[in-house]
């Protein structure tokens, strides 16, 4: 090994607990999220309300302390104000904020699937197996008008896939922590 893969690994087998602890988080929150999804959801939709009137805090800032310096500063000025808005809004009323975010979600899948089964059919004649692109733009469409007619399920849906990354990750690296922690003997 080369002085650099040397001080790498070194670092690691000295820090192993650091991943441990880390995997150990990784788990309880994963864990946490897949019994508790209404908690789960809340704080998503609370922690983007917070960074949405943090972000319209700063825009607005950033526009009256330029505004002699810059030609358009209202702009910036209305964005960090629709910003403020979202983020009180999203305080106000955080289950309007969680539905229109599944809806945007929805919609994206539909417009999505419907535009590729069009492209499908248009290059049936210059592609061969164009059935799995219809295939998956159907896909698309049905999650989309599932989502639409249940966002109920389909948060919960991402709440469990979210869950079950983290559980995974959280395994993987305390694993990895147990086998870094002889690296320096």
């Amino acid at each position: 090994m080369n002085t650099i893969e040397n001080q790498f690994s070194g670092m690691l087998s000295r820090n192993w607990w650091v991943l441990l602890l880390r995997g150990l988080v990784a788990i309880a929150f994963g864990v946490l999220v897949w019994f508790q999804p209404g908690i789960s959801l809340a704080a998503l939709v609370l922690l983007f309300g917070a960074y949405s009137a943090a972000d319209g805090i700063l825009g607005v800032w950033t526009a009256i302390a330029e505004r002699k310096e810059r030609e358009h500063w209202g702009l910036l000025l209305i964005w960090g104000l629709l910003g403020i808005g979202i983020g009180i809004l999203t305080f106000l009323v955080p289950g309007i904020t969680a539905l229109a975010l599944l809806f945007y979600i929805a919609i994206w899948a539909v417009a999505t699937g419907v535009l590729e089964i069009v492209a499908a059919i248009r290059l049936r004649k210059e592609i061969e197996g164009e059935w799995l692109l219809i295939l998956g733009g159907l896909v698309s469409v049905v999650f989309g008008v599932i989502l639409m007619a249940q966002p109920l399920a389909g948060a919960l849906a991402v709440l469990w896939l979210i869950a079950i990354y983290a559980v995974i990750f959280g395994v993987l690296l305390v694993i990895l922590a147990f086998r870094v922690r002889n690296f320096g003997k």
